[in-house]
């Protein structure tokens, strides 16, 4: 990891792993401000070009009709046996091609897809709203993640509990089997039930619903929004209920059901993985800065799906410091910012698969080892 060497690659079995020495980030404030890493980047990563973020679209849209042609057309011509093959292959390419969709909405809820914020959220709410997600609802929970990254008191999702927090089930699932099941059911069910009951999310002292106008998670200002993302996701359902009724639902299921949950696992892996990791610290509200908290995530390598996934997994430091710069420049400001942070960039080349099971086992809880700075434990 970086310049972290965390884990001992020779490890032979779980128990070894687990005890592997992991060399945790300095938890020193840093010696840079954010303008000095500004300044460092090329002031044309942050310029927005409307047409290039446009051809984005049009690619993965044309690789989506183009998937989905090949499989409505020629799948039924197969054999059997090779038909069996042939839907699997559809349903994790198009997922992966429809992430890439997802990763482009999302950059129009932080403004970074054009100069036009009317243009931004137009393409995000449809982006969003065909992927089964509130558009605006999501944008500002998640901008409120970007505003307090690494605060356990304040942070939106994927805040670690405190051992005295962790329920007495979860150490029964404390083993190989248990963590197969919780993650399986994370990686199936974990967005859905984030945006419908804040699982994983910020305690509020009531209930929490993306597609609740009144729930706690908004102001009064944002609430008109709510309703138009939940507009966007009733359309989204028409639109589906259509296709069910003309098509069939087994057909619905094929061509876009599967698809969408491949999306909404490479989703909670990809969020995951970006801010879970054993040497990484959190903090709660009395020792965190900003900055420290937008230091606390960590670049992974996905191989050719971080250009699919439109390096939004491998430049997630970069889009946490500032992030308005548009994914075709991130790569490009990430390079640059590196010499600036130093040991305070993070990166792991460990396969996404291989480090998803090893987080799950040793990022159990997080404990304090000085006032206000908490690190991952992997014993209850």
């Amino acid at each position: 990891m970086g310049a972290n060497g965390v884990f001992n690659p020779n490890g032979k079995d779980e128990e070894k792993e687990s005890s592997s020495h992991i060399k945790r980030v300095t938890r020193t404030k840093p010696p840079f401000t954010l303008s000095q890493i500004k300044k460092a980047i090329p002031p044309h990563c942050f310029e927005r070009s409307l047409l290039r973020s446009f051809s984005y679209v049009v690619y993965d849209l044309l690789i989506t009709s183009l998937l989905g042609y090949i499989a409505t057309t020629y799948f039924h011509l197969l054999p059997s046996h090779l038909a069996y093959s042939a839907w699997p292959i559809y349903w994790i390419l198009q997922g992966c091609i429809l992430t890439g969709l997802w990763v482009i909405g999302h950059e129009c809820g932080h403004h970074a897809f054009s100069d036009y914020q009317w243009v931004d959220d137009t393409v995000g709410l449809i982006l969003h709203s065909a992927l089964f997600v509130p558009y605006f609802s999501w944008k500002y929970s998640h901008r409120r993640h970007h505003s307090n990254i690494g605060c356990l008191d304040r942070d939106e999702v994927f805040v670690p509990k405190p051992k005295f927090q962790i329920p007495w089930y979860s150490k029964l699932l404390n083993n190989p089997p248990g963590r197969a099941l919780g993650l399986a059911i994370t990686l199936l069910l974990g967005w859905p039930l984030y945006l419908t009951f804040n699982a994983s999310g910020r305690p509020y002292d009531r209930f929490a619903c993306h597609y609740d106008p009144y729930s706690p998670i908004y102001s009064d200002r944002e609430r008109l929004h709510i309703y138009i993302s939940d507009l966007g996701i009733f359309a989204a359902t028409f639109v589906l209920y259509s296709i069910a009724v003309s098509q069939g639902q087994a057909f619905l299921i094929c061509i876009y059901g599967v698809p969408l949950l491949f999306v909404n696992g490479f989703l909670v892996t990809i969020t995951y993985l970006q801010h879970t990791h054993p040497s990484l610290p959190h903090y709660d509200s009395t020792e965190w800065e900003w900055l420290r908290g937008a230091l606390v995530t960590v670049d992974r390598d996905y191989g050719i799906l971080n250009k699919v996934f439109h390096n939004i997994t491998d430049t997630h430091v970069a889009h946490h410091l500032f992030s308005t710069i548009p994914h075709y420049h991130a790569m490009e400001a990430t390079i640059a910012i590196k010499p600036v942070l130093g040991e305070y960039y993070q990166f792991d080349a460990t396969p996404f698969y291989k480090a998803l099971w090893r987080e799950a086992r040793e990022c159990l809880c997080v404990e304090p080892d000085e006032k206000g700075v908490f690190w991952y434990s992997n014993k209850f």
